[in-house]
């Protein structure tokens, strides 16, 4: 440049924003919360009139503790599912609540009357449940900052819990209608137990942890095998023989039979303390028996030569080998057939022991079960009706009896003859003797064939860590069978009916592998345990008539006055009216004589109190639903057992049908390992301090970015991979800002006075706009966020900002720079709008930047509305081809870049070779300001053999050749007239851009 050029920099159009590229989120994003808060961002969208209600119905998380990373997951999703909603035209209502009753925080009170050495049972109830409500009330607080710091938004102010006094009135109202509707019973079925908690939990609070325990193999001998025609078959054999030969058949029958009572069969079980409770063995119909005999014995074993067991043939291998026998110690004597082990009873291992005074003398029926399998174990399965699932529907089925050996410590009955006492598990949780003690009997009558010691994963209460047993106890169940009676049948008669078709009519599953899981679940799930044995919850507000057994007429109060008592003293005072003392009197009133009734304390089930919430927030808030129903609850995998089957249950029992319309369900956290997240290992990563070192935005756009539908990985990498994009994404807002600088509406231009390059812009916002709307109302926020991204970065970062920077910065008040700075104003009402749910804060620094002012907020906006004309799929095919041949020319230039033959792509001028169709398509653009070259030459002559070309794009080369001409001096572009106009060292362009 002469000495005498001036310097231009000044003259040209450059961005000016005071917006940083240095976001500052963990400071910065307070304010904005405050902000939000000052305004009413929330209460003031409330307000917009005539949209149609989106209710989001917020599953309760538990107030007890510090938010992990997928309480973090949860509410984000919930939030960027709402503000999409509404920007979409709905009224999206979000009321956050809480999950107040229960073991958990139950479980810590108790544990500061432990470290102070004080009784809990000495503590009067209702003292100890205000202190259990006391303890809520903190977390509560805490939790809800810690959701707000996350940028979530909802009527924080007036949240739900369900320790509310209208709450808990109206649960023990939703009991009252089971029982009053007749599903209501008290049964004793096994149900799991905690007897470190010493109450019946739900599957839902029952985690899986591997732990030892001692595998045996016991003997029960076979007292009978008589079929039903054995007098016949005797008479027979004692005949004549006859020439039909019946007399040696029936003699050989007999000798099978003889066979038989001389055998045992053999059970396996990783719960020996279960043994005294056996009531039954069950085989499997179908699978193949044999009867095995030992031929020879090593030094140490509990078998003896000549001795005969009955087993599986698939498992019989394996069962000798535990017993130390090889190959050639047994024989296969004979198949045993299917009627043969219907005719099979035995006897109990301990049965006619010295001092057992008869306890175990009775006949042990083998008895078919389609739960026994072949693939482990014997083939037998040992059944103890008091103490499993498949054991009580078999005792059922077959008139078994039920056993109350074991109390609620886990402990024998005292009067138990050589157990009496001993515990499965010791108060700490850890092994008691009850194990040991059922060895060492069954060893001592010589009824072990084997015993290992093996790992299993067995059930453990996530509360206390400690086992749980399947245990017989006295509980309260809802009927999912029985016939409801409340004519609101569309759905069916029963819970189960109305359940399973809610879930195939009713309900919209994402991801739709949602709807297999709760189907199958409620499908072969038995009738619900409704009780628990503890003291912070809403009681089972029910009476007893003393005198009658469960199931007698009349043994259940069904009383309307009383139960109106019930709600109105729950109402005005919570649920403590149950405990205060003459409360019995108060609810049965002069109607009802105290004297014969007894009342019911056991509380009920925390999922009955969280399944009931659709009653108590949908129907009965103004800011519910119109109809009491949800449109989405939204929760993790885990909840197909927990929430969203509660839920179903409780409304299809009280309202005839499921309580939501859609129900989206979202993986677990794990860390960037894929490993579980563990307090243990170590690898947690808690919210608070992802927010504190990168900001809430880059923890709502690792949810953005995420399949959320799978497990989602978290990690210091991943998070630094997050904050990437932010920046990426953070630059392109910045460029936008930048070059919108003083834009006014003067400054518009009508679509049709358009460049190509801006209405292709246009056209593929318009594409966006579809894809973005579809995915938002799919609730794919990852799609979204992937296209916007791709959209933000591909289309305009790398290709039309780099192309229109020319114009926008060097251009004077042409009508190409007027219409790249009007799309540029369209782009980003869309971008930062479509962006608002999940980037929340930034958008609204973004929104701000622009449009300063004490009621501004990008919040208070709907998605802007795309004109049809945008669209125009003519001129999407044509700028396909615009591109395709781009791309070749920056490749080639990229290799002179890189091979420093220029610094710039300005200094080239290549020449480009296309197909004639391409060429024509190329002649109604400017394709050297697209390319961002001084010049290109467009030929359709062949190109040289060694142009540059792209695999997948065979059809293109490019020759390069440096541009001809000086250097403007203002845009830098190498052009022949440079230094020929009146202004010193500029192009024509830029000569007229400086005016006279």
């Amino acid at each position: 440049m002469c000495a005498e050029t001036p310097d231009y920099k000044q003259t040209l159009n450059l961005p000016r924003t005071d917006f940083p590229m240095r976001a500052g989120l963990p400071k910065r994003e307070p304010e904005w919360l405050a902000r939000w808060a000052q305004i009413g961002v929330y209460d003031r969208l409330r307000e917009k009139e005539g949209r149609v209600p989106f209710t989001l119905h917020d599953g309760p998380p538990y107030a007890n503790g510090h938010l992990h990373i997928g309480h973090a997951l949860n509410k984000i999703l919930k939030d960027m599912v709402v503000r999409s909603q509404q920007m979409m035209g709905r009224d999206a209502r979000y009321v956050p609540g809480w999950d107040c009753h229960g073991l958990p925080i139950e479980w810590k009170i108790e544990e500061k009357y432990r470290a102070k050495g004080q009784d809990k049972d000495a503590v009067d109830v209702v003292d100890f449940r205000q202190e259990c409500r006391k303890f809520a009330e903190g977390w509560v607080d805490i939790q809800r900052e810690e959701f707000k710091r996350l940028g979530v938004t909802g009527n924080w102010d007036d949240p739900y819990l369900t320790m509310a006094f209208h709450a808990e009135r109206v649960i023990a109202e939703e009991f009252q209608k089971f029982l009053m509707n007749g599903t209501l019973y008290q049964g004793s079925k096994p149900v799991m137990w905690s007897p470190v908690e010493k109450t019946a939990l739900a599957e839902a609070e029952v985690e899986y942890h591997d732990r030892q325990t001692d595998a045996i193999w016991v003997k029960f001998p076979i007292v009978s095998a008589a079929s039903p025609d054995r007098d016949n078959m005797t008479a027979l054999a004692n005949e004549e023989e006859t020439p039909d030969g019946r007399k040696a058949i029936m003699q050989a029958a007999l000798g099978r039979e003889a066979q038989l009572l001389a055998a045992k069969v053999v059970i396996w079980t990783t719960t020996p303390w279960t043994i005294p409770q056996n009531r039954a063995i069950c085989f499997g119909p179908g699978i193949s028996y044999g009867l095995y005999e030992v031929t020879a014995m090593p030094e140490e074993s509990w078998v003896a030569v000549g001795q005969t067991y009955l087993l599986a043939d698939a498992l019989a291998e394996d069962v000798l080998t535990a017993a130390r026998l090889d190959a050639g110690m047994y024989r296969r004597v004979r198949t045993v057939q299917q009627d043969e082990l219907e005719s099979l009873i035995c006897a109990h291992p301990m049965r006619g022991l010295d001092g057992a005074n008869g306890e175990w003398d009775f006949d042990v029926p083998l008895l078919p079960g389609d739960h026994v399998t072949d693939d482990a174990g014997t083939g037998f399965v040992h059944t103890a009706p008091s103490h499993g699932d498949d054991d009580y529907a078999i005792g059922v089925k077959h008139g078994l009896s039920m056993t109350y050996n074991i109390l609620d410590d886990s402990s024998y009955r005292a009067d138990l003859p050589f157990f009496g006492g001993e515990s499965i598990l010791k108060p700490n949780g850890k092994p008691g003797g009850a194990n040991k003690a059922v060895i060492e009997k069954l060893t001592d009558v010589g009824a072990l064939l084997a015993r290992k010691r093996i790992t299993i994963s067995d059930a453990h209460s996530w509360r206390s860590k400690a086992p749980v047993i399947r245990l017989n106890r006295p509980q309260w169940f809802a009927a999912i069978d029985k016939p409801v009676g409340d004519g609101q049948d569309d759905y069916g008669t029963t819970i189960r009916e109305r359940a399973l078709r809610s879930i195939d009519e009713l309900v919209t599953w994402t991801p739709k592998t949602g709807r297999n899981r709760l189907y199958s679940m409620i499908a072969a799930r038995p009738d619900w345990v409704l009780s628990r044995q503890r003291a912070w919850g809403v009681p089972l507000t029910c009476f007893t008539r003393k005198g009658l057994k469960p199931g007698d007429e009349g043994f259940l109060l069904q009383n309307e006055a009383v139960n109106a008592r019930i709600l109105d003293a729950f109402e005005a005072e919570g649920a403590d009216a149950w405990y205060k003392e003459g409360a019995k009197g108060r609810f049965l009133g002069a109607d009802v004589n105290a004297d014969d009734y007894d009342q019911v304390f056991d509380i009920l089930d925390v999922w009955f109190d969280s399944g009931s919430t659709h009653a108590f927030v949908l129907r009965d808030r103004p800011d519910g639903s119109e109809d009491g129903m949800a449109d989405l609850y939204l929760e993790g995998t885990d909840q197909h057992r927990g929430w969203f089957h509660s839920s179903m249950l409780q409304a299809c029992g009280t309202m005839g049908h499921a309580p939501y319309r859609g129900v989206l369900t979202h993986g677990f956290t794990l860390d960037q390992k894929g490993m579980k997240m563990s307090k243990s290992i170590g690898n947690t990563i808690a919210p608070e301090k992802v927010v504190q070192q990168y900001g809430a935005d880059i923890l709502r756009l690792w949810v953005a970015q995420s399949d959320y539908t799978a497990d989602l990985r978290i990690g210091d990498e991943i998070l630094k991979g997050v904050a990437d994009s932010y920046r990426r994404l953070r630059n392109t807002m910045r460029y936008m800002l930048g070059s919108l600088a003083d834009f006014s509406d003067s400054d518009r231009v009508a679509l049709a006075d358009m460049p190509e390059l801006e209405r292709w812009v246009l056209h593929r916002l318009a594409e966006l706009d579809q894809t973005v709307r579809d995915g938002y109302a799919k609730y794919d926020f990852q799609g979204v966020f992937q296209a916007v991204f791709t959209f933000a970065t591909v289309d305009l970062s790398a290709f039309y900002f780099d192309i229109r920077k020319d114009a926008l910065y060097c251009d004077g008040d042409t009508a190409r720079r007027r219409a790249a700075r009007t799309v540029l104003d369209i782009l980003f009402h869309r971008i930062t709008r479509w962006l608002a749910p999940m980037l929340t804060f930034t958008m609204e620094e973004v929104w701000l930047e622009r449009f300063p002012g004490d009621d501004s907020s990008v919040h208070l906006e709907d998605f802007a509305e795309t004109p049809a004309d945008w669209r125009d799929d003519g001129l999407s095919a044509k700028w396909a081809t615009v591109r395709r041949v781009r791309r070749v020319v920056t490749g080639a230039l990229e290799v002179e870049r890189t091979a420093k033959v220029i610094g710039a792509s300005l200094e080239a001028a290549p020449t480009v070779y296309v197909t004639p169709e391409a060429a024509a398509v190329l002649e109604t653009v400017s394709f050297d300001d697209l390319c961002i070259t001084s010049g290109i030459t467009v030929t359709t002559d062949p190109a040289p053999a060694d142009a540059f070309r792209l695999d997948d794009v065979a059809d293109v080369a490019v020759v390069f050749a440096r541009a001809e001409g000086e250097k403007c001096q203002r845009c830098w572009k190498i052009l022949p007239d440079v230094g020929t106009h009146a202004h010193a060292g500029v192009c024509a362009r830029c000569d007229a851009a400086l005016g006279a």
